[in-house]
């Protein structure tokens, strides 16, 4: 049964043979009703603040859970960014492989042209010093007639 300060400051009582001594009853009665209402309020008083630290501790969980969900999602981006990052890095070293073999077959080329346009310019040396050779000994041999009389 719930009481209120009310009910116990107003309580009634049937007197009896012996009776009792209804001034101290009734201040009795008043310094329980005052403690009643100051329990009673302390109560609410209580349980508005539960109510409040619940709401900030709902509040609070809904933070954490944001806050995990933000944290999971930012280690998922950086470890996506760290796999195209590694793709990219993984692409761009095939991309300069290749480029550096395909400037080593230039330049293996190039060597294999030179090569070919100093062996050339050899041949074309031997066969101009050797037609020089046979042209100056022609005149030699021209000279050494004019010269034996």
């Amino acid at each position: 049964m719930d009481l209120t300060p009310l009910d116990v400051r107003y309580q009634e009582f049937k007197q009896g043979l012996r009776g009792y001594a209804v001034a101290e009853v009734r201040e009795y009665l008043a310094q329980v009703a005052d403690r009643l209402a100051a329990l009673t309020e302390e109560n609410e008083s209580l349980r508005e603040r539960i109510r409040i630290l619940e709401s900030e501790l709902s509040q609070a969980r809904e933070g954490e859970a944001d806050l995990k969900r933000a944290v999971v999602a930012a280690e998922r981006i950086a470890r996506d960014i760290k796999q195209q990052a590694e793709r990219e890095a993984e692409l761009i070293k095939r991309e300069a492989e290749a480029a550096r073999e395909q400037t080593m077959q230039e330049i293996v080329a190039e060597m294999k042209r030179i090569r070919g346009d100093i062996e050339s310019l050899r041949q074309e040396r031997d066969l101009f010093l050797s037609q020089f050779r046979a042209l100056l000994e022609g005149y030699l041999t021209s000279l050494d007639r004019y010269k034996r009389p």
